[in-house]
């Protein structure tokens, strides 16, 4: 481990908060649990441990969503892993967790890979190929505030690799998702169904790259930002937080109330909070103590606020502005960004202090 793992190391475990998981909380209307850190019960809870074991001490068949979002083996630093294996090591990491995966899944059961360019098209192989999953759709997710490079265009995207374990049998509740189509908002066409149409496989386009109504909040792209350093979702203490906007429509296509939803590379702990607000039963499982204290946190007070303004059954802005409230515990800043980097401080925050 070279000084810059150290230092990143040292970082996080200066920010640790209460691990201490509180009494179960019930949120009205829905009844499920805040987590429990009891390791006999399976569902509704975050656990420290790697991922891989753990779920292959498990029955198999209990888990109807996983959506995982691994380490991409770019030079991220994440506590107490390395991201800079080599590629034979990083691919055999990956296909004993898709196996895990594969295992865990119910036959009807759905998986949703996140993952950068340098591995999307052997980690596509490996789970179709060679483990057996069924590829719905290559989703590409693409955002603004990419990394700018000197020497090849600014990388804006992630893939989503969307997969079924049965190819016919499976969760995909279209209705959730249907978003207002060109006929109903551009063209008026009587022929259009009033519910709307499924969305594309793009997620994101650039609204200042064409007019209304194309890139409306109403539009067939999903408009979702990445997380960026100065947004009010931001945790701070991980470097690769996922938008909690992608999984709620992930969760909400392919699983339903009351469904088991797991994520095998817990981190920030964005899948299990929108499964919990979504009404659904979560695992998160992380290798790292202190991410799972974080997300614990993190959890515990989207629950908290989400009993308060009395939602739970569907991601309203009333549950995601307290979801994403600035004076949670959770929210704490490293040191350090995600490459090592110093964090620089912002003009406004210096001028307040």
């Amino acid at each position: 481990m070279n000084q810059r793992h150290r230092d990143f190391n040292k970082a996080v475990r200066k920010l640790r908060v209460n691990r201490l998981s509180p009494a179960p909380l019930k949120i009205s209307g829905r009844g499920v649990e805040s987590y429990n850190a009891g390791p006999m019960n399976e569902v509704n809870q975050i656990v420290c441990a790697n991922s891989i074991d753990w779920l292959n001490e498990r029955p198999k068949g209990w888990v109807d969503l996983v959506f995982a979002d691994p380490p991409f083996n770019i030079g991220y630093l994440y506590h107490g892993y390395d991201d800079r294996k080599k590629t034979e090591d990083y691919l055999e990491f990956s296909r004993q967790w898709i196996k895990a995966v594969h295992r865990a899944l119910s036959p009807t059961g759905s998986f949703y890979l996140a993952i950068g360019d340098d591995y999307a098209a052997d980690l596509c192989v490996i789970a179709r190929r060679e483990i057996g999953f069924n590829l719905r759709n290559w989703l590409i997710w693409h955002y603004t505030f990419g990394q700018q490079p000197k020497r090849k265009f600014a990388r804006s995207h992630t893939h989503i690799l969307y997969f079924t374990k049965d190819e016919t049998e499976f969760t995909f509740n279209y209705d959730a998702i249907r978003v207002a189509s060109a006929r109903q908002t551009t063209y008026g066409d009587a022929r259009a169904n009033p519910k709307g149409k499924l969305p594309d496989d793009v997620w994101f386009l650039r609204p200042q790259e064409a007019p209304e109504p194309h890139f409306a909040p109403e539009c067939d792209t999903w408009n979702v930002s990445r997380v960026c350093g100065t947004f009010k979702e931001r945790e701070g203490w991980h470097g690769c937080q996922m938008p909690i906007g992608v999984l709620n429509r992930i969760i909400a296509a392919s699983s339903n109330p009351g469904d088991v939803v797991l994520d095998p590379f817990n981190g920030s702990g964005t899948t299990v909070v929108a499964a919990a607000l979504l009404g659904r039963k979560y695992i998160g499982i992380d290798q790292s103590e202190e991410y799972v204290g974080y997300a614990r946190s993190r959890l515990d007070h989207a629950l908290q606020s989400a009993g308060k303004n009395g939602k739970s059954d569907h991601l309203t802005s009333e549950v995601f502005a307290a979801a994403t409230d600035p004076a949670r515990a959770s929210k704490v800043l490293t040191e350090t960004d995600a490459f090592g980097r110093k964090r620089v401080a912002r003009r406004k925050a210096a001028k307040s202090a």
